[in-house]
């Protein structure tokens, strides 16, 4: 994963393989994609501040955020697909930054955190990664998807074929709520790479409260995420790709500031990066983010069949 250099992608971006434009006198590039159906800009950060990559990644598109919010609930999501692997969950800075940024648009007023983590009980993550700080600074609510409803969606199992019911949090689904995926640039042990769409899809399928791996768990408890794995690579890239029409973020921010490559999406080795991915349409946003990691994007299927779909 790391024989693609980060420098030489930028050097050849500017250059001529993707069509570019300086969007500051800093480092933020906005990056045409896709012009099979309309353009779309992405932008790249780099620095030494977690927090201040995230924020000025997004200032380029204030007034869009601000627009597209309106009333709606904003939804931060982080990845927590472990509570206790910092490597492998989004930073508390890059939050901050998210929520700098909301605070400089006017839309601090109707925010939550929000979370169903993978192996144990949300607040455990939430206490662990220090998420609780930000509480002291602004105001923001905490919540754990897991108690706050449902709706049922099918997927796919490529073991039966068969469609399968799973729970989806009712807040991600809802069309009152603005999501922001703070993603967290890391390898995928099926899926090639988790980045912002991966995010959403595989943290909206909710848990019984109580439910924990192992024996810390309360007896009879469920989750619901194993299941939109789909029991193999075809399975798990088919329904990332299927949800992805219901379940996508209506903005994309990657921290690849200390990136994750190797066995994820819990295991893996650190990645100094230094960047930060960000954009309105989390199909292009995910896009660069697979080339400055350094991964071939023709081997990313769930991708590929969103944008032969036409969804970004």
């Amino acid at each position: 994963m790391s024989t693609f250099d980060r420098r030489r992608f930028l050097k050849t971006s500017l250059m001529g393989g993707i069509a570019t434009s300086i969007a500051s006198t800093s480092d933020i590039l906005a990056s045409t994609i896709g012009k099979s159906q309309a353009s779309a800009s992405v932008a790249i950060t780099t620095g030494d501040n977690r927090a201040d990559l995230a924020f000025r990644a997004l200032k380029p598109y204030s007034k869009e955020i601000q627009q597209a919010i309106g009333n709606r609930l904003v939804v931060v999501k982080p990845n927590n697909v472990s509570t206790e692997v910092p490597l492998c969950a989004t930073h508390v800075d890059t939050m901050e930054g998210i929520l700098e940024f909301l605070k400089s648009i006017g839309k601090l007023d109707n925010v939550i955190i929000a979370e169903s983590a993978a192996n144990a009980p949300t607040f455990e993550g939430f206490s662990n990664y220090n998420y609780f700080s930000l509480g002291s600074k602004y105001p923001v609510k905490f919540v754990d998807l897991d108690e706050h409803g449902s709706e049922i969606l099918y997927v796919f199992d490529e073991k039966d074929f068969r469609p399968h019911p799973v729970r989806f949090s009712s807040i991600i689904l809802s069309p009152d709520s603005y999501v922001i995926s703070c993603a967290r640039m890391k390898t995928h042990n099926w899926a090639v790479a988790t980045l912002s769409l991966k995010n959403i899809i595989f943290g909206a399928p909710v848990k019984d409260v109580g439910f924990a791996f192992g024996d810390r768990g309360r007896k009879g408890a469920k989750s619901d995420k194993s299941t939109v794995h789909g029991s193999g690579y075809r399975g798990i890239n088919y329904n990332l790709f299927s949800l992805a029409s219901k379940l996508h973020p209506d903005l994309a921010v990657i921290d690849g500031f200390e990136g994750m490559e190797g066995n994820g999406p819990r295991l893996g080795t650190p990645v100094d990066h230094r960047v930060c991915v960000a954009g309105t349409d989390w199909l292009a946003a995910d896009r660069v983010a697979v080339e400055l990691m350094g991964i071939d994007f023709s081997i990313i299927g769930y991708l590929n069949y969103c944008a032969q779909a036409g969804l970004g």
